[in-house]
């Protein structure tokens, strides 16, 4: 077993670094599917590319790396102690790599250990088998979709669709609402595990654990199946589209598990999960730990280049399109210009910040001037040479975790605009009007494609906060978003999400006999 901790570093990166082969089938039906001159249709055309870029870079395809989750199989009489340790050294060393982003944080404290070690990460569970190899599974599930992640009680009301039953109605009804309630805040386009029965802590272990299997598979439980292909064809409907931008693909996946429960629980768990849908597996020899097979289709099978026909009609839908390119700082007349639809390119000084600095701006000044500034929500992967820091991945957080505190830091600072994912409520979008700032919808996960257009670290502040939560000063060349918020009261999202609630409703009736 001298092989085992180094093949389980290849998994991690190539986890972390390629999108499986049967995911992206999946993205590119989702291509054909969609509208190429729709704001949903430009977000998968970003999303290809990224794949594409992480998988040349060898870099992670999001920056939330999200975390480490291991099923592991072993022949009877293998050592999990060991196993586990090499595992943690793995974890360790892939991180140290920038392959993964410094996730694991103290509950207590706020303190990051730095490595993706400490109580509870990375997730290790050990099943022993029969079988004379071993199989280990690996998922990265960042925390904006795990964010998303529901659990339904059975018998429910909920909203849009009225009573949800114990019975597979009900359990389709909790479905069709998990999809509606994550709107583009999971970065949808996405696939949902769901763990029917069970307890409250194994009901959600039963989704998640559907996320491992493949997207093409069939499942041998005929009324599963039947409520997956239901849901898969009518989820669509909703009209959420990729990012919540509104379109005809919401989602991509969905797969269903059963296990008994008790008389008087009923519960129906969703595991929510975003378009990077990063899990690998590989069966490894118990003698050597080399990798003797890989167990999902490899990414590089299925290219995600688009075609000549594919980059001419993109070309030709963003021409039609309103694009502004600014500088910052920016001005309040430059804001207050923007409309929702329009596609923004930023130059210029950008600054990251995410939870623990907008509680700490609240109470202090900021240590840099942010009059006109860009504040982008991001947790970054940083590495640092002889040269200095390099952003090696870069997308956007989930902005709704920031909704108690931008309209205040918004009128504190005289912040112009602000970057995300997902969007924001009605607090913020007050503050946006009131005091002429925007909210620009960048594309989730498309880590690759966003680090691109950071040329130079010209700072960092509050690195006591840990790499992803301190304050990043970044200078910024071609960065792209589109408003989403603007500073007359309008709100993609919040259209997007009431016209989504009335379609739900049309699935209130009973389907299953």
């Amino acid at each position: 077993m001298h092989k085992f901790e180094e093949s389980v570093y290849r998994l991690v990166v190539e986890t972390s670094t390629n999108l499986p082969g049967d995911v992206r089938q999946a993205i590119k039906a989702a291509q054909e599917a969609e509208d190429s001159a729709t704001r949903a249709g430009l977000s998968l055309s970003t999303i290809a590319t990224n794949i594409e870029m992480a998988e040349c870079n060898v870099s992670p395809i999001c920056q939330d790396t999200g975390m480490p989750t291991f099923i592991v199989h072993t022949p009877v009489g293998a050592n999990q102690i060991v196993m586990k340790q090499q595992i943690r050294n793995a974890i360790a060393r892939a991180t140290k790599d920038g392959k993964l982003r410094t996730n694991s944080v103290d509950s207590l404290t706020g303190g990051n250990t730095g490595d993706n070690l400490g109580p509870g990460t990375p997730v290790i569970h050990f099943e022993q088998w029969e079988k004379d190899d071993i199989d280990v599974r690996l998922i990265l599930k960042g925390g904006g979709c795990e964010n998303k992640n529901i659990q339904y009680s059975l018998p429910a009301e909920l909203e849009g669709l009225g009573k949800a039953g114990r019975d597979l109605d009900g359990i389709r009804k909790c479905i069709m609402h998990a999809v509606y309630q994550a709107q583009g805040q999971g970065c949808s386009a996405g696939f949902i595990g769901v763990g029917i029965g069970g307890d409250r802590t194994t009901g959600y272990e039963l989704a998640k654990q559907q996320l491992f299997r493949r997207v093409d598979d069939t499942n041998p439980i005929p009324e599963l199946q039947q409520l997956e292909e239901y849901v898969m064809e009518n989820a669509n409907k909703l009209g959420i589209g990729t990012m919540g931008f509104g379109g005809a693909v919401t989602l991509l996946g969905c797969k269903a598990g059963v296990m008994n429960r008790l008389p008087a629980s009923f519960f129906v768990s969703v595991a929510y999960n975003c378009w990077a849908y990063r899990r690998q597996g590989v069966l490894l020899s118990a003698e050597t730990g080399d990798i003797k097979e890989w167990l999902y289709p490899e990414g590089g099978q299925i290219s995600m280049k688009a075609s000549a026909d594919e980059t001419a009609a993109q070309a030709a839908a963003n021409a039609e399109r309103r694009e502004v390119r600014l500088t910052t700082p920016l001005t309040e007349e430059q804001v207050r210009s923007l409309r929702v639809g329009d596609i923004v390119i930023i130059d210029g000084e950008m600054h990251t910040g995410r939870d623990a600095l907008h509680k700490h701006l609240i109470d202090h000044d900021s240590p840099v001037d942010l009059n006109g500034a860009v504040i982008y929500h991001c947790g970054p992967v940083m590495l640092k040479d002889e040269q200095g820091w390099h952003v090696k991945a870069a997308g956007p957080t989930t902005s709704i975790r920031e909704e108690p505190y931008q309209g205040d830091i918004i009128k504190k600072f005289g912040i112009r605009a602000v970057i995300g994912k997902g969007g924001m409520g009605a607090k913020t979008l007050a503050a946006l009007r009131e005091h002429g700032a925007v909210y620009l919808n960048a594309i989730g996960g498309a880590a690759q494609y966003y680090a691109e257009c950071f040329k130079q670290v010209n700072g960092v502040d509050f690195m006591e906060f840990g790499i992803p939560e301190a304050m990043w000063h970044l200078q910024t060349e071609g960065f792209a978003a589109i408003v989403t918020m603007d500073a007359h009261g309008n709100s993609l999202h919040a259209d997007v999400e009431r016209d989504s609630l009335a379609k739900l409703g049309q699935f209130k009736e009973p389907v299953f006999k």
